[in-house]
C-alpha cells in the first residue's frame, strides 16, 4: 500500500505575483530564527536604534528576551543585550532607562529587567568613504578665492571648507 501524501507535502509554496522589497522578502526567513530568541516579531531588532536612548542605540544591539515561567511573567522579560565593553558597566547601571525606553515605545510593559549577554559585541564596519571626487575646475576656484587671505590657518580651514561643500553639493 503506498502511504498517503499529508496536507504539508502537497501543499506549494505560495507566490505574491507581485514585486516586494528585500524586508518583507527576508522577515519571513528571520521572524523563525527571531522567536528563538524570545520575539515575538522583529521590531525590536529592527527598531532599536530609534527606541534605544543615547548611545546605547549603537554601542548595545538586543540579543535575547527570555519570559519567566509562571505568575512571574507578569513581571515581564528579561531582555540580554550585546554590549559594546568598554559600555557594559555603565549599561549595567542604566538598564531600568533603557528598559524603560523599550516600554515606552511599545506602549505597553514588555520589559522588566536588563543584563547583559555573554555572546560578543560585533561592531558593524564603517562604510568605506565614498566621497566623490572634485573637478580641478572646482579646486582652482577654491584656491584662487582662498589665496587671497593672509592668515595661513584660516587660508586651510577656508580650503578645507570649500572642498568639503563641494563634495557634498548634489549636480
Amino acid at each position: 500500500m503506498l502511504p498517503v501524501a499529508t496536507k504539508k507535502e502537497t501543499r506549494e509554496p505560495r507566490r505574491l505575483n507581485r514585486a516586494v522589497g528585500l524586508t518583507e522578502a527576508l522577515g519571513k526567513a528571520l521572524d523563525p530564527a527571531l522567536k528563538r530568541r524570545g520575539f515575538a516579531s522583529r521590531d525590536l531588532v529592527a527598531h532599536w536604534q530609534v527606541m534605544a536612548p543615547a548611545p546605547y542605540d549603537v554601542m548595545a544591539k538586543p540579543d535575547k528576551l527570555s519570559w519567566p515561567r509562571g505568575e512571574k511573567g507578569a513581571e515581564g522579560a528579561v531582555l540580554y543585550l550585546r554590549c559594546h565593553p568598554g559600555h557594559a558597566l555603565a549599561l549595567a547601571h542604566e538598564g531600568e532607562r533603557v528598559a524603560a525606553a523599550v516600554n515606552r515605545y511599545f506602549g505597553y510593559f514588555l520589559v522588566g529587567s536588563v543584563r547583559m549577554s555573554a555572546a560578543p559585541f560585533e561592531v558593524e564596519s564603517a562604510p568605506a568613504d565614498t566621497a566623490p571626487v572634485v573637478p580641478e575646475i572646482t579646486r582652482a576656484m577654491v584656491a584662487e578665492t582662498v589665496d587671497k587671505v593672509e592668515d595661513a590657518g584660516v587660508r586651510d580651514a577656508l580650503r578645507e571648507l570649500g572642498m568639503a561643500m563641494a563634495r557634498k553639493k548634489k549636480s
